[in-house]
């Protein structure tokens, strides 16, 4: 008679707690892990695992599935990429709290500020509340391939109490406030992770407008922020502007001492200012040698990649009024269209003379930071391989070797744009950051964005290239980069009962071939409701994803289980070692 119902058996295993890797068995039992190590009972299914390995489900905390979360149980593509939990309503755009004549402002927020089409939502989206605890307890009545926690946001927050004086940044009266602390406290107390708001000039409405609460002064912010005091958990996320960041962290500071509560903001090189990350770190030392811990920076694994195709939300002719014409044609029209000598002439030789904004023009014009991608992706390509470098070499222009490029595969090539933490042209940045005491892995976007970024499968990336196949600097070691994508993670939000592969731990694992995984060529789709098209990558190499001891995912396809479900609040005890660190 079998022992366990699952057995793991003879693979390589990173606990998730850094500790070098070691060969064993792992079992579990009623959805919990129950040994590690040398396991002699049978399981009523065993995996083997010799030559794979074996690492605690990945858990990532800056995703964007608040309107995917109710028509797709998969959560794609995160869940496709090892994670087994995410965190949502990051960057103060969300769905809850809202009056029903208000959901129509939150899709346009939302589209807006993370590139999800408004119509998918329009669509797709099965509206079951008002309240805050209410959308939870919508959640919670679906089940899912991943674990899912979410936050009160700033933006839906704002609008709820408000109305029209919330959309347009007005201040906040006194009452105003007190109704949003007690709703932010009736949240955490239903089971919210945290409050997000975005303070950055990059989130802006469909008019161009500032999104609410980018203006809130600090006696809103700290007046919200009691609620999470008062409650004693939750975590305070913001979406800051990069180059103003200095200016902001003495407040932040100032609320993680107060509150007692994790704050956390966005720690990326900018190529305007390419040392701020490095002013940034510093003051996250110097919090640490005040004692404050509770303030992390949030780093990406690597520079927030634009991808830029014939389909995609921007690239380097879409203010051209030479390709306006095409622009709106189906995409079999116009791809006939561009191969035509004379509209590439047209095309190339014209200007970018449409008001795109300082950002815009920025990525549309910059050729030396824009590289044709390859049969295989190349995340930290080199200077020489640049469009404005192989055109030098080929004598072309920058936009006839971009227009190239983008017109391979049929017109589905597209080019990669590291936009923040690449200023260097390296990893220099990025490494420095992830290797800080009092930062984060986050903002990889699962779910957003997804007419111009695909990072979603950060984890996968975590593993294959500074783990295994980096040229251009050091690799990390395994262990580290296990630890700072399940433990870590896990811990920043009070999710103590996962990321580790321990006695008692929750039963979310993955198995992987870690020599041959690899990613699948990022791909424009129209698979979202209302044919909304997303930027796709997924994963080859994930055996088995396990959540809750139950298997999710083998051999890179989903088995049709559903185990996940709404997380409440904190989860677990803190351990000894984290609350002491």
């Amino acid at each position: 008679m079998a022992e366990h119902d699952l057995v793991i058996r003879g693979g390589t295993i990173v606990d998730g707690t850094g500790a070098k890797p070691f060969t064993g068995d792992v079992a579990i039992d009623g959805g919990k892990i129950s040994a590690v190590g040398k396991v002699e009972g049978t399981g009523r299914r065993e995996i083997d695992a010799q030559g794979l390995l074996v690492t605690p489900g990945f858990v990532d905390i800056h995703t964007h599935y608040d309107a995917q979360a109710t028509w797709d149980p998969w959560l794609t593509p995160s869940s496709q990429h090892g994670v087994t939990t995410v965190v949502m309503g990051n960057c103060g755009v969300g769905f809850a709290p809202v009056k029903p004549e208000a959901r129509s402002e939150l899709i346009d927020l939302m589209e807006a500020v993370e590139d999800i089409p408004g119509a998918a939502m329009h669509e797709g989206i099965k509206w079951e509340w008002e309240s805050f605890p209410e959308f939870l307890d919508a959640l919670d009545k679906r089940r899912y391939a991943a674990d899912i926690g979410t936050q009160m946001p700033h933006c839906a927050l704002r609008v709820y109490v408000m109305g029209a004086r919330g959309i347009d940044n007005e201040p906040a009266t006194a009452d105003d406030i007190r109704q949003m602390r007690d709703l932010t406290y009736e949240a955490m107390k239903a089971g919210a992770l945290g409050f997000s708001t975005s303070r950055t000039d990059l989130h802006n409405t469909l008019k161009g407008d500032p999104v609410p609460g980018t203006l809130a002064a600090n006696d809103e912010l700290f007046g919200i922020a009691d609620a999470l005091k008062e409650h004693g958990s939750g975590v305070f996320q913001i979406a800051a502007t990069h180059r103003e960041m200095e200016q902001e962290f003495d407040w932040m500071l100032k609320m993680a001492k107060e509150t007692g509560r994790m704050v956390t903001f966005q720690v990326q090189q900018i190529d305007e200012a390419p040392d701020l990350y490095k002013k940034m770190l510093a003051h996250l030392d110097r919090a640490r040698a005040e004692g404050v811990t509770n303030i992390r920076g949030q780093h990406s694994g690597r520079p927030v990649g634009l991808l830029m195709g014939w389909q995609t939300s921007v690239h380097p002719f879409i203010g051209f009024p030479e390709y306006r014409p095409y622009a709106q044609m189906p995409f079999a029209e116009r791809i006939e269209k561009l191969k035509d000598p004379k509209v590439r002439a047209e095309i190339t030789g014209g200007k970018n003379v449409d008001k795109l904004g300082a950002f815009g023009t920025f990525i549309t014009t910059s050729f030396h930071k824009m590289y044709p991608m390859g049969a295989r992706e190349n995340y930290e390509p080199s200077p020489d391989d640049s469009v404005a470098a192989v055109a030098r070499r080929e004598g072309k222009t920058p936009t006839e070797l971009a227009y190239d490029a983008m017109m391979m595969n049929d017109g589905q090539a597209m080019l990669y744009f590291p936009l923040f933490g690449y200023s260097t042209n390296d990893y220099t940045a990025i490494e420095e950051t992830l290797r800080h005491p009092q930062t984060g892995l986050s903002l990889a976007d699962g779910g957003a964005h997804v007419g111009a970024i695909c990072d979603g499968g950060t984890p996968t990336f975590m593993l294959t290239h500074w783990a295994r196949d980096r040229t251009r600097g050091p690799k990390l070691p395994i262990e580290e980069i296990i630890r700072i994508q399940t433990k870590d993670t896990a811990e920043q939000y009070g999710l103590y009962d996962r990321g580790v592969l321990a006695p008692g731990m929750k039963a979310d694992l993955n198995v992987i071939d870690f020599e041959n995984l690899s990613f699948t060529h990022p791909e424009m789709r129209f698979d979202l409701p209302a044919g909304g098209r997303r930027l796709w990558q997924g994963a080859k190499g994930y055996r088995a994803t396990v959540l809750s001891g139950v298997i999710v995912a083998e051999n890179d396809e989903p088995t049709g289980e559903l185990p996940g479900r709404l997380i409440r609040g904190v989860q677990g005890k803190a351990r000894a070692e984290s609350a002491a660190a």
